[in-house]
């Protein structure tokens, strides 16, 4: 963690923590997940003034909670978009598309000003916004970025809020 010299003094593990947090809270490793929240500071190190500039790093050490999806896993998801290929849908910070191959068969692509999957007696409509629960079935990582791949094409899942009809 760098901090410039004008952050020295009495606050300055307030300004470390500070910083800290600013920083890291938000971002995405892709080895660990998205970083939701530090939670403790466990130990601060010793600082290395940095030639040149007069910035002091100092090794941090700290615990968090990570958000990372895990083949396998089933999460509630927002549709974001909806389209001939498929959808996509967000679970926080990480989108997830769904192949039309991946929609129960019964649903099929309505086009129009409102992008849609209904099932053909239109009982159950995908739309954007609405809430479907879907199972993740593959990831890929980035150094600062995870994309996934889901389903509802399984028991238990698809969409648990509408709101066309909320």
């Amino acid at each position: 963690m760098q901090l410039h010299p004008r952050h020295f003094g009495r606050n300055l593990r307030e300004n470390l923590v500070a910083k800290l947090m600013k920083d890291v809270e938000g971002t995405c490793s892709g080895q660990h997940g998205f970083v939701v929240a530090i939670t403790g500071i466990e130990n601060i190190g010793k600082g290395l003034i940095r030639d040149g500039t007069g910035f002091v790093t100092f090794p941090v050490k700290y615990q968090c909670v990570v958000f990372r999806p895990f083949k396998g896993e089933i999460l509630e998801a927002v549709v974001t978009m909806v389209n001939k290929m498929g959808f996509f849908a967000e679970a926080g910070p990480v989108q997830i598309f769904v192949s039309n191959h991946l929609i129960p068969d019964d649903m099929e692509f309505q086009s129009g000003d409102m992008p849609n999957y209904t099932t053909s007696d239109g009982s159950v409509k995908i739309q954007k916004d609405s809430e479907v629960r879907l199972k993740i079935i593959g990831t890929r990582v980035d150094a600062t970025e995870i994309f996934c791949i889901g389903t509802i094409k399984d028991d238990f899942l698809g969409v648990i809020n509408d709101p066309a009809t909320a």
